[in-house]
């Protein structure tokens, strides 16, 4: 099974150049049963990964371009009159497939952000008085532009705490790799039929996250994620500068997804426990969404990155 992935690991790359941790992060939510937020400025094969992803794991997908004028019916479906046998038959939306990409999710309003609560975190939609469970394979990758913010509606709290990870992107650093970008599209230009490795089946992959659920997790690294979340909520028994960083700290909800993506982290770099350190290097990506930083702490710049950083450097591990 771990060669597999790798074989997708591989061919995600070869397809998405320049973003090694979006990749991953992407197969650590696939096989965390999470969901993925990617902030990034336009233009940098986020639709792409995910299509490509979709391709990879046999899974269908549907990309939803979130505007001001969307209504949480173009999302969950609706109910539509059949006159000629004078009922009303149910017309899923785009939200019924497997792999979602919620395209710039926060240019729409609450009420259609909202729309997809529901399947995220209970994984059915309700509509009228019927509830409709969604397929066994279900992923949202939410995208965000940190460039524009003018028409935008930010995320409230409650929607980003569904979000398993949230990953911050950025242009390619270096020129080799603006170089192979360029190459590689000239190459898919030439050579449209260019196959994908043989995709991973939906039972090859419900055994992976089996797998990934059943490797050692000690007492001690638990206590140590448990730790991590506490010292967000109740800073000021860990350190005073944390304290007078952060008002609000993560929900339980960042427990359980610490510790499953540190859980997918050890799995795909082919270990068979979970060490202190595969928590460390998710710790980010689960908590930088989750955390509300006071009013002093951004009037001096803070980030919640600087805040995870902090954290790892107070809270020692077991």
């Amino acid at each position: 099974m771990q060669i597999h992935f790798n074989r997708i690991v591989d061919a995600l790359n070869h397809h998405i150049i320049g973003q090694p941790h979006l990749t991953s992060r992407m197969l650590i939510a696939l096989l965390g049963e999470g969901h993925l937020l990617v902030e990034g400025p336009p233009g940098l094969a986020k639709t792409k990964a995910v299509r490509t992803l979709a391709q990879l794991v046999e899974g269908d997908f549907h990309r939803i371009q979130f505007t001001p004028d969307l209504l949480p019916s173009d999302i969950t479906g609706t109910e539509i009159f059949r006159p000629q046998t004078g009922t009303f038959e149910f017309q899923p939306g785009p939200i019924f497939h497997n792999l979602i990409l919620a395209d710039e999710i926060n240019r729409a309003p609450a009420k259609v952000q909202s729309a997809l609560l529901e399947a995220m975190a209970e994984h059915q939609v309700t509509v009228g008085n019927r509830t409709l469970p969604m397929p066994e394979l279900f992923m949202v990758m939410a995208t965000q532009n940190p460039i524009e913010q003018e028409g935008t509606y930010p995320l409230p709290e409650a929607q980003l705490d569904r979000f398993m990870l949230k990953v911050n992107i950025d242009y390619p650093r270096d020129a080799d790799a603006e170089r192979r970008i360029l190459e590689l599209v000239e190459s898919e230009a030439r050579h449209s039929d260019d196959p994908l490795p043989q995709p991973l089946t939906q039972t090859q992959l419900f055994e992976a996250r089996r797998a990934v659920l059943d490797l050692h997790l000690a007492d001690s690294v638990k206590t140590y994620i448990v730790q991590l979340i506490l010292a967000t909520r109740s800073p000021a028994d860990y350190d005073a500068q944390l304290a007078q960083w952060l008002q609000y700290g993560a929900s339980p909800r960042a427990t359980l997804a610490l510790a499953r993506a540190a859980r997918a982290h050890a799995w795909l770099a082919g270990k068979d426990f979970v060490s202190p350190d595969d928590v460390q290097q998710v710790a980010a990506d689960v908590l930088r969404h989750r955390l509300l930083l006071s009013f002093e702490a951004e009037a001096d710049g803070i980030t919640p990155d600087a805040v995870v950083e902090k954290l790892l450097a107070t809270v020692p591990v077991l």
